[in-house]
């Protein structure tokens, strides 16, 4: 289960998103650096993505370190977060878990979701913090209740197999089903799985055909 479980995370990780503002013209990238050095946090920020994904200038991530750093020690907590995912990836910077814990703390105690999911991720891989699955599934839940898919996923899997909290079937069911429902093709095969041995609910072959499908259309083998 671990070999699978790390695979999806850092499959996940990967697709965090950076935010949606960022303008691609010369006279915005003019701007936006301007406000960024005047020490203008949401530039920083905004400049840090675009330097990460080569959006406007040419892609660079010791620059797109630099400013979601600024922005991250002015609070910033999609900067911190995604600080941290560069530490956690090596990204502009050797790669540091303790470091990614570092700023993904700070990122989950402004509720941060992506966050909240990486630093379950962490905890259950032992990155930069002693393995504790309690606390996976502590971080894992409350990125699940806002809505995070991939977290949603895995705390169905703690449930399922009784990694840092009491097996249950239901629940685990519950989570996977959330997951499912917002595309996630982990969750669709697993719930999948259960529909279709009738091992943890009501063995329903149409279900789990429904979902193992879903889960083949997204390349899921």
């Amino acid at each position: 289960m671990k070999r699978f479980l790390l695979a999806c995370c850092l499959a996940a990780v990967g697709l965090i998103p950076f935010g949606c503002f960022s303008t691609t013209d010369d006279n915005s990238i003019v701007h936006l650096e301007r406000s960024a050095k005047e020490g203008n946090a949401e530039a920083q920020y905004a400049l840090g993505v675009d330097y990460y994904f080569g959006l406007g200038v040419e892609p660079d991530y010791s620059k797109a370190v630099k400013w979601l750093r600024k922005a991250a020690e002015q609070g910033n907590a999609e900067a911190q977060n995604n600080l941290g995912v560069c530490y956690y990836y090596g990204q502009g910077v050797e790669a540091d878990y303790s470091e990614a814990v570092k700023w993904l703390r700070k990122a989950v105690e402004q509720g941060n979701a992506e966050a909240q999911y990486l630093l379950g991720v962490c905890y259950y891989y032992e990155q930069g913090v002693e393995r504790d699955y309690s606390e996976a599934v502590k971080w894992w839940r409350k990125a699940a209740e806002q809505g995070n898919a991939d977290a949603q996923f895995l705390l169905g899997d703690c449930y399922y197999y009784g990694q840092g909290v009491e097996a249950d079937y239901s629940e685990a069911v519950k989570w996977y089903s959330k997951a499912a429902e917002q595309g996630n093709a982990d969750a669709q095969y697993r719930l999948g799985q259960c529909y279709y041995s009738g091992a943890v609910v009501e063995r329903d072959f149409s279900e789990g055909i429904k979902w193992y499908r879903k889960a083949a259309e997204q390349g899921d083998a």
